[in-house]
């Protein structure tokens, strides 16, 4: 089993005063060749937008965009006509393939909102731009997996054009469970929401981040009430990029 161990104050940071991102790998200002992406996990920003603030409409193309918020309400709108809000509890998947703009904004005027933002490189180009968001509280589980995201859009969750799965571990302390690998070829990149666990031999504490591959499965175990955030992705780039 491989791995590679990020702190939560080892992150990139920028505070533009309306947003305050902390970015796990190399993005926009902040740039590190040590920590460009893992496997086809490309981005994974945790944004705070102040009240009523948020991102102008602006394009995108040839990604996966997952947006998980944390706290507070996300609006969403984009050129193939969407309209949304969301919340905790929510996930919302853009594909956007052949070409998209969107914009996000606080839709609150007495409130932060916190979310995770994810970029997952695709497995092919110029797939038709999609939009989707669900609700994943009600498939919440205490002490085990909650799959969230897949491959497959007859499974649970929301569905991307990538061989990826993404849980939510959700464990009260001294509770644990083995986490068993979808894919040959895939790792897992685990980040700690709140609370703190063992994560194969490593302690991780909230927003840090882990990640493993080479090996078949790891077990996780809390050492306090935690939730952690398991995006297991293919750790070799897709075609079209080598």
């Amino acid at each position: 089993m491989k791995t590679v161990y990020h702190k939560a104050d080892s992150r990139g940071h920028a505070d533009h005063g309306w947003l305050n991102s902390y970015h796990t790998f190399s993005f926009a200002n902040y740039q590190n060749n040590d920590r460009t992406n893992f496997g086809v996990l490309r981005v994974l920003n945790d944004d705070t937008v102040s009240q009523g603030m948020g991102f102008g409409t602006h394009p995108h193309r040839d990604m996966e965009i997952i947006s998980i918020p944390l706290e507070g309400d996300l609006e969403h709108k984009d050129s193939m006509g969407t309209a949304a809000v969301i919340r905790k509890g929510e996930i919302q998947v853009m594909s956007a393939g052949t070409g998209v703009m969107h914009s996000e904004y606080n839709k609150n005027k007495d409130e932060a909102v916190k979310f995770l933002q994810i970029w997952v490189f695709p497995r092919e180009l110029n797939v038709e731009p999609r939009y989707d968001q669900k609700s994943i509280k009600e498939g919440e589980k205490i002490n085990g997996f909650q799959q969230i995201l897949s491959p497959d859009k007859n499974d649970d969750g929301v569905w991307i054009h990538q061989d990826a799965w993404f849980n939510l571990a959700n464990f009260k302390a001294g509770n644990g469970k083995n986490y068993m690998l979808n894919k040959k070829g895939n790792g897992v990149y685990a980040f700690v929401l709140k609370g703190s666990a063992k994560v194969g031999d490593r302690v991780l504490n909230e927003r840090d981040g882990l990640g493993i591959w080479d090996t078949q499965s790891f077990n996780i175990e809390a050492v306090e009430d935690t939730e952690i955030l398991l995006m297991e992705v293919p750790m070799e780039l897709p075609a079209y990029m080598k």
